[in-house]
């Protein structure tokens, strides 16, 4: 009887909330350039070079709804995986979707529903599930302020404390990067300040009608293949620690600072240039970074004057490509018909994302 009290003077403040209005949030998912860096393995040795991180945020917003549920118990539901039903204080944090369950057993969010929509495809490289942990504690956060009496969380927290979870429940190292396109929207370049708080420091790159005109340059395809970033992102954590590839990741930040530079300078030559050398070093360290599909994808960029990347860690998932509006344009003819042999592969449409993180509170229609 006193731990059921206990429980439920701890819990309930959420699920209250969730049974009188609709709380929703939604996030936008990235492509990025220098990823990786963002892990504190790689820019805490290389913080005398000024390690960065490059993403653009994508308006395929990841959208989470919370709902009432059985008083106790927590429930996921998200496209592509079994919808999971668990007591709040038993949720298993190594299910394939328990970093959602880690959000909820912070905010002891007992009795609810979440629900769980994204529009890009599923393990898509985009960083999904990084994007949903930020939609998610934005989603709680609102809930638990409207019941306490007090502010939600601002961008910054809801992007460190989705960082600070996943990396808790992962198992291998997590950057940070994800969480703050999904935060923040927009076009960034972020740098890693080692040992600071916060860890990063942010630079807005374009505004949102510059936004507009970049989307010109830029083209995103789905290889049909799902990816597995863990996998080969564990590889280039044994190897740096192993001190086997830190004059190639020191590279890597040198061709992230150029890149960004001449994409301020609307110099698209020389940043497809960076795109692609960043490719080669990845490719050499971990050759299945692209898959066959990948691999063509990006032969017909070099081809066609374009830079070729894969998103995140890549091992499948999208390829995203930079290049002058014509170059471009020639090439997604050229890419159309490569992804067309192969089933599930597609081109996405981009729009950046400005806003970022987003979230509204409505009361359930009488």
């Amino acid at each position: 009887m006193i731990e059921r009290r206990k429980r439920s003077e701890m819990c309930g403040a959420i699920s209250s909330i969730a049974a009188k209005q609709t709380i929703e949030a939604s996030a936008p998912c990235r492509i990025d350039m220098g990823g990786t860096v963002d892990i504190g393995a790689f820019h805490y040795p290389l913080r005398h070079m000024g390690p960065c991180t490059f993403n653009i945020a994508l308006n395929m917003r990841t959208r989470v709804v919370l709902a009432p549920h059985t008083p106790g118990r927590v429930k996921v539901s998200s496209a592509g995986f079994d919808s999971a039903d668990f007591d709040l204080f038993k949720a298993p944090f190594d299910h394939p979707l328990g970093l959602m369950f880690s959000a909820a057993a912070f905010f002891k969010a007992e009795g609810v529903h979440i629900r769980i929509e994204s529009s890009s495809p599923p393990r898509s490289s985009l960083g999904g599930s990084s994007t949903a942990a930020v939609a998610l504690i934005a989603a709680l956060s609102m809930a638990e302020a409207m019941a306490l009496g007090k502010k939600p969380m601002a961008r910054r927290d809801i992007a460190l404390l989705a960082w600070q979870l996943e990396s808790s429940v992962a198992g291998v190292p997590c950057g940070l990067q994800d969480q703050l396109a999904a935060a923040y929207g927009g076009v960034h370049l972020w740098r890693w300040h080692a040992g600071q708080h916060p860890p990063f420091g942010r630079e807005p790159l374009f505004r949102a009608a510059e936004c507009r005109m970049l989307e010109r340059n830029l083209l995103l395809a789905y290889c049909g293949v799902p990816h597995a970033s863990k996998d080969v992102n564990s590889r280039w954590v044994k190897q740096f620690s192993a001190g086997k590839s830190r004059a190639d990741w020191a590279e890597i930040v040198i061709c992230t600072q150029k890149f960004v530079e001449a994409l301020k300078n609307k110099d698209f030559k020389t940043a497809a240039g960076m795109m692609n050398r960043e490719m080669e070093i990845r490719s050499r360290l971990t050759p299945e970074v692209f898959d066959k599909t990948g691999r063509q994808l990006a032969v017909a960029g070099a081809a066609c004057g374009c830079g070729v990347r894969i998103a995140g860690a890549g091992g499948g998932g999208c390829v995203w490509a930079l290049g002058k509006p014509a170059d471009a344009a020639r090439l997604k003819g050229e890419w159309q018909k490569l992804l067309a042999s192969r089933k599930d592969a597609r081109l996405l449409d981009v729009q950046i994302d400005s806003k970022g993180v987003v979230c509204t509170a409505k009361p359930f229609a009488l």
